[in-house]
């Protein structure tokens, strides 16, 4: 039967390559995004923990029974965590205390044993998630360590997989190749692979601040000074990885932790793509880079992992406001809910001048929105209107109907629209604008609520 796989390792790769729209308008080329949470692991690092496990196992490394060991910041251990449920293998992974709570229970969940090691270490530091691993490997017989930054299958299974769809799946056409920078697998790999179809593909990697990639790609310096904790996941490094290629990459962009999180944010509100930090971070460094991309260029920039393991950090509020990430911007629902009055006053186009200026000093009123006989609002007026009427002819236009003075009606603004940009609306001749409330009813928002809400 064709109609089913033997075991789940076999669903690995093949994943889709979807066009970006909204957050990329302002990026003249064509943007797709190769989304790798159609991975059973749900991240792209399936690809290269099966490949470093089988070829573990073909060179005698891994035995039956045997204990597979790996610092990961969840998403390879995830990998890993299959591939070892599927073939009879245990697990012990180390991870920093910087990884989502999430990335930790999945890996508990599959039957894995994590160490939560801190992140403000070296690499060196016998604390850190690399010397653990390491040092665990040595103690625990029966063992093997993965160590996915200089296990060279890492970039082999990009090589051999990721780089040969994006190529397929763009029938040759691909320009540019974009991705986060960790272990330095995934750019290396498919960009040797695409580099070899097509030299002129340009390579990019993304790299966090904190990270020591862009400086020594650039200088061929190690400075530690580069290296400083951030928030990012899964990219950038400390190291120097065997895996990191740096002769393909072509050029390295800087994106800070707060335009990843918020690009994070993004892609699921405007494309309906939930995925993780380091795919944030991708697309605002092609967003970055839009100056040098032109319309006929073909970008293709990968998509680690899914968002699911993100819930309680970039996709959490409160954490995005206790990092700054997320402005307290308000909204015209709020203003609405701080009005002391609520009072929606009308007048009927068809009354006179002179009822609409007792109507207005009656309620302390400037402005009006004016109704037709169906309640319909037709118009506005403003107490400059009123008085230059009246003080035109105030024998004779006092009986004057409004709808030969009125105005413009106040705009229309939606209940979700930023105060903020709730000022560009107003001027000389608009000094209000209306919101309906999801019950239906119409609030008039003037000059005046918003001084008294913004002070």
């Amino acid at each position: 039967m064709a109609g089913y796989y033997n075991n789940i390792l076999e669903t690995i790769g093949n994943t889709p390559l979807v066009k970006l729209n909204k957050i990329v308008k302002e990026v003249p080329a064509t943007v797709l995004a190769k989304v790798e949470t159609t991975n059973p692991g749900n991240s792209v690092k399936d690809r290269m923990a099966l490949k470093m496990v089988e070829d573990a196992e073909k060179a005698g490394l891994l035995k039956p029974g045997g204990t597979i060991i790996e610092c990961t910041s969840g998403n390879t251990g995830m990998g890993i965590a299959i591939a070892a449920v599927v073939k009879g293998y245990k697990c012990i992974f180390t991870t920093t205390d910087k990884q989502s709570k999430e990335k930790v229970d999945i890996l508990r969940a599959v039957g894995a044993e994590v160490i939560v090691c801190p992140t403000n270490v070296g690499p060196e530091d016998p604390r850190s998630y690399y010397s653990v691993a390491e040092r665990l490997s040595k103690e625990i017989p029966n063992s093997f360590w993965c160590n996915q930054y200089d296990n060279l299958s890492n970039r082999l299974a990009h090589y051999e997989s990721t780089g040969p769809e994006i190529w397929e799946q763009t029938e040759g056409k691909i320009t540019h190749f974009v991705v986060g920078v960790g272990t330095g697998g995934t750019i290396s790999g498919v960009g040797r692979y695409l580099k070899e179809q097509n030299p002129n593909i340009k390579i990019w990697g993304i790299d966090p601040y904190g990270s020591v990639f862009k400086k020594y790609h650039e200088t061929g310096e190690f400075d530690e000074k580069e290296i400083y904790p951030y928030v990012t996941e899964g990219i950038g490094e400390d190291i120097l990885p065997k895996n990191v290629d740096f002769e393909i990459i072509d050029h390295f962009e800087k994106v800070t932790d707060k335009d990843a999180a918020i690009g994070t944010r993004e892609l699921a509100r405007q494309e309906g793509i939930m995925v993780g930090n380091s795919a944030g971070s991708a697309i605002m460094g092609v967003k970055q880079l839009a100056s040098e991309l032109k319309e006929d260029d073909l970008v293709v920039v990968l998509f680690h992992d899914h968002g699911s393991r993100y819930v309680g950090k970039m996709f959490n509020d409160e954490w995005m406001r206790e990092r700054g990430f997320l402005e307290d911007e308000l909204k015209v629902k709020d203003l609405i809910a701080k009005k002391d009055n609520s009072d929606f006053f009308t007048l009927k186009s068809s009354q006179t001048v002179k009822e609409a200026l007792q109507f207005m000093k009656e309620h302390d009123l400037s402005q009006l929105p004016l109704v037709d006989e169906a309640g319909k609002i037709v118009g506005a007026i403003t107490e400059t209107l009123v008085l230059s009427c009246l003080l035109e002819n105030p024998m004779s236009n006092s009986e004057r109907p409004l709808s030969e003075i009125m105005c413009a009606p106040f705009p229309l603004v939606d209940l979700e629209l930023s105060v903020k940009k709730v000022g560009g609306y107003f001027n000389h001749k608009t000094p209000a604008v209306i919101a309906i409330d999801k019950a239906g009813i119409p609030h008039i928002i003037t000059k005046y609520d918003m001084i008294q809400t913004i002070g």
